[in-house]
């Protein structure tokens, strides 16, 4: 299962086939596994890898670090469930260290995302203190290489 999960979080669009034949096994054997990875809530969902720049020019996104009060019983998990119900919300991550919950938010631009903060995380009860980070420039997004890599012609001599 572990590598048919890492074949699958390399390229989820290789087919059942091409799966098959990688790990040499039968295609049946790859449609029952995968149908129970899903079943299981192993497997969550599929997704594309954008490169956001080349696709909305308008488009930011920021990493936010909360400090949170924990509730009584309930811990962080009624404070995280609330912050993603917001449409901005892309994932909400619970972390270790000086901060409790990451969570990583898009916008059309910075004052939306500040406006965001400001407004609507702040402003929840438990939460204590934000700080963002904006991404000025994705190089590598789950394995997959963002951005092409420019050549820098500065070193190249001509004779």
């Amino acid at each position: 299962m572990n590598e048919l999960i890492r074949l699958l979080k390399q390229d989820a669009r290789l087919s059942n086939e091409q799966l098959a034949s990688m790990l040499g096994i039968t295609t049946k054997e790859v449609a029952e596994k995968i149908e129970k990875l899903e079943a299981d809530g192993i497997i969550k969902g599929y997704s594309a890898i954008v490169n956001e720049e080349l696709a909305d020019k308008n488009s930011i996104t920021a990493f936010i670090e909360l400090k949170v009060t924990p509730q009584r019983d309930k811990g962080f998990d009624d404070i995280a469930k609330t912050i993603m119900m917001y449409d901005e919300v892309e994932s909400v991550t619970l972390m270790s260290g000086g901060y409790d919950l990451a969570v990583t938010v898009t916008g059309t631009n910075f004052k939306d995302i500040a406006l965001f903060v400001a407004q609507r995380l702040a402003t929840i009860d438990g939460v204590l203190s934000t700080t963002t980070h904006f991404f000025l420039r994705r190089y590598k997004e789950k394995g997959i290489f963002i951005q092409e890599e420019d050549v820098d012609e500065r070193g190249y001599v001509a004779p």
